[in-house]
């Protein structure tokens, strides 16, 4: 990861944060799950740091099913549903404990511990849904290392082999070989791999013509994806999308759409 990705992550959890914070100001506000008969102030301290520690609960894991997802080649939002379920047990027990009062005592019944992680997850779960709206183009899959689980070369061990190009020649080293698609930018081709993106000065027409070979299609005027980077196909009435190893949806033209059928894409 570079200097530029490097500050726009940073960037980018600042912004979670602070709309972390903003969600736990309107549950202050409107006191859910029987705290409003507290004072607001009180309900401020307790909201607040509670969204923040789940953020911190709940990014981790899914960052964490992402990158899973992308070893393993499942599809992205499932393991991100899986990766709340999970994270929703350590939080129901942060929040148990911290409306307990000092007099904490087990849950009694089944039941009572199935309402609280029921109550726990409606909130984590519309967080949840909120931070992976915004993964597309955030850091959706880091590695709980360094990014990734690499062999001695810095590829991650399930890489997409593909083809060698002179475009591929063109990458910055620290971004590997293993391509996942090229995005239009202004007068700049972004490439996309499995270790991140960087900007490339070159028209894309001409990009494409340097990937001869590399199976793989422009799904539309500003995109070109490899094929075996497909973990998805995302339908939302005549718009398509593909839905993409490293968390990225590439959306289909309306003219490629048979084209990508016909190949067997979709």
């Amino acid at each position: 990861m570079n200097q530029g990705e490097e500050m726009s992550a940073v960037r980018q959890i600042l912004i979670e944060l602070a709309v972390m914070v903003a969600i736990g100001v309107v549950l202050a506000l409107i006191g859910p799950f029987g705290s409003f008969a507290a004072s607001f102030g009180w309900r401020l301290l307790y909201w607040v740091p509670l969204i923040v520690a789940g953020y911190l609960i709940y990014r981790p894991i899914g960052a964490a099913a992402g990158w899973l997802g992308h070893r393993l080649q499942l599809p992205i939002g499932p393991m991100w549903v899986v990766a709340t379920l999970v994270a929703t047990v350590p939080m129901t027990v942060l929040v148990w404990s911290a409306s307990c009062s000092g007099a904490c005592r087990v849950p009694d019944s089944i039941d009572r511990a199935l309402i609280w992680y029921g109550q726990v997850l409606v909130i984590g779960g519309a967080v949840t849904l909120l931070l992976y709206l915004r993964s597309p183009r955030g850091v959706v899959a880091p590695s709980p290392g360094q990014g990734g689980a690499s062999d001695p070369a810095g590829e991650p061990a399930a890489d997409i082999v593909v083809p060698r190009s002179p475009f591929l020649d063109r990458l910055p080293a620290h971004l590997g070989t293993t391509l996942v698609a090229l995005e239009m930018e202004d007068h700049y081709v972004r490439a996309h791999t499995a270790l991140g993106s960087d900007l490339i000065l070159m028209r894309m027409r001409d990009a494409i013509a340097e990937l001869a070979g590399v199976p793989g299609m422009q799904v539309h005027r500003s995109w070109w994806v490899a094929q075996s980077a497909v973990a998805a196909v995302e339908r939302d009435g005549r718009n398509v999308r593909l839905e993409l190893t490293n968390g990225l949806r590439a959306p289909v033209s309306r003219e490629r759409v048979a084209a990508l059928r016909e190949a067997g894409w979709i």
